[in-house]
């Protein structure tokens, strides 16, 4: 679960850090250590006083109650005990995430609880839902464009419905930066990184204040990510396997995407094209989305699915604001939603295997969008790569927490 590290706290009459308890644990799973487990809920079986619980890393493990096993309700991001409160059994629901302190058996597939530290899904859902707030009201995102290492500053490359625009961001020793580890999906997954692991090219979103002009960024948390962002036609799915294969678009070749429970599928819908003027029929790519050329003229100001809250994308253009907002606001699909022909954006960390990629989010019915993002031909030119416009300056890897 995003956001959701400062969850893994054990208590056993004191408090410890779960990373120095994970780094006990004789096994991979850092959800599980000899003293206690980590997870979300996934059955309840109250007569047998037994729970199912899922670490983030996919291992099951039962935990068994007892009569003299304590419940306590923790809200998010808390570190302590100090506003726990007592809860019983019949309080817990699947979904929620559990901390379980015992001892763990030696197949690390059982612990006998002594005490139980839940967060309910309806707290985290809530605490998610005002970090996400947070982010889009104070935050910025673009792609790195040049780095100053001696004066630490970054600068980024934005885009908006006013086109592209360079932000410089410095990186003070009181930012907590954070990166993207290969094949990782979750922003919560980004760990604690430095000025020095930072490339042109790489994404980034920071939580922080913009000067009045809108040339700086003084931020309080900044995370990175080297990610790829590729565009494709479907050509086979396996939904057992969550694999999807494609034809890239840009350098013809077939490309594997593995979609995992944390990954994040959209689509596009098909009235999107004709509402932002886009598209067959539209007024040609090459112009900022949510106005300029291109547009209808009938159209009022900001307005389309990114600007007047109306359609599907949402608020979020208005007044040159972030076609990343209209993204983020466009509606979720399952794996089942898919369909070969498809045209689907993807974006990944930058793995092992280039021929592979781990879907962070995947877009699908991207015609309107590449040709949004498409830079618009010289006259006479040829026309440009379909993928060509995607290092724009959208960024489609570092999702919200």
């Amino acid at each position: 679960m995003k956001a959701l590290c400062l969850f893994l706290i054990c208590v056993t009459g004191t408090l410890f850090a779960a990373q120095s308890l994970a780094a006990q644990a004789p096994q991979t799973d850092p959800n599980i250590t000899p003293t206690r487990v980590v997870g979300e809920v996934k059955a309840i079986d109250s007569a047998a006083k037994q729970l199912t619980v899922k670490t983030d890393a996919g291992s099951e493990v039962t935990v068994i109650l007892a009569d003299t096993t304590t419940y306590s309700r923790l809200p998010p991001g808390e570190t302590t005990l100090a506003k726990a409160t007592d809860i019983t059994l019949a309080d817990i629901a699947q979904g929620d995430r559990v901390l379980a302190s015992g001892k763990t058996s030696e197949d690390h597939k059982s612990i006998p609880a002594r005490r139980l530290v839940v967060m309910t899904k309806a707290d985290i859902a809530k605490k998610q839902d005002q970090e996400r707030l947070e982010w889009r009201q104070r935050g910025i995102l673009g792609v790195i464009s040049a780095l100053k290492p001696d004066s630490k500053e970054v600068t980024i490359s934005t885009r908006s419905g006013l086109g592209t625009q360079p932000v410089i961001i410095p990186i003070s020793d009181k930012v907590d930066v954070r990166r993207y580890a290969p094949d990782s999906i979750k922003f919560s997954d980004a760990k604690p990184s430095e000025f020095g692991e930072l490339k042109v090219g790489d994404q980034v979103r920071a939580l922080g204040t913009k000067s009045a002009d809108g040339t700086h960024f003084t931020p309080e948390r900044f995370v990175s990510g080297s990610f790829r962002t590729v565009a494709g036609t479907v050509t086979a799915i396996d939904a057992a396997t969550g694999e999807v294969k494609i034809n890239e678009l840009e350098k013809k070749q077939p490309l594997t995407i593995v979609l995992k429970s944390d990954s994040v599928l959209r689509r596009v819908p098909a009235e999107f094209g004709a509402m932002m003027g886009r598209g067959p029929g539209g007024g040609g790519p090459g112009g900022p989305p949510g106005g300029g050329q291109g547009a209808p003229a009938n159209r009022p100001a900001g307005g389309g699915p990114a600007g007047g809250g109306q359609g599907p994308g949402g608020p979020g253009m208005r007044g040159g604001g972030n076609i990343n907002d209209m993204l983020e606001r466009l509606p979720t699909i399952s794996t089942a939603d898919l369909k070969v022909g498809d045209t689907i954006i993807v974006s990944s960390t930058k793995g092992a295997d280039p021929t592979r990629l781990t879907a962070i989010t995947l877009v699908t019915g991207a015609d309107t969008l590449l040709a949004m993002l498409a830079p618009r031909p010289a006259p006479g030119a040829q026309t440009p790569n379909p993928a060509a416009g995607l290092g724009s300056g959208v960024t489609f890897g570092i999702g919200l927490p």
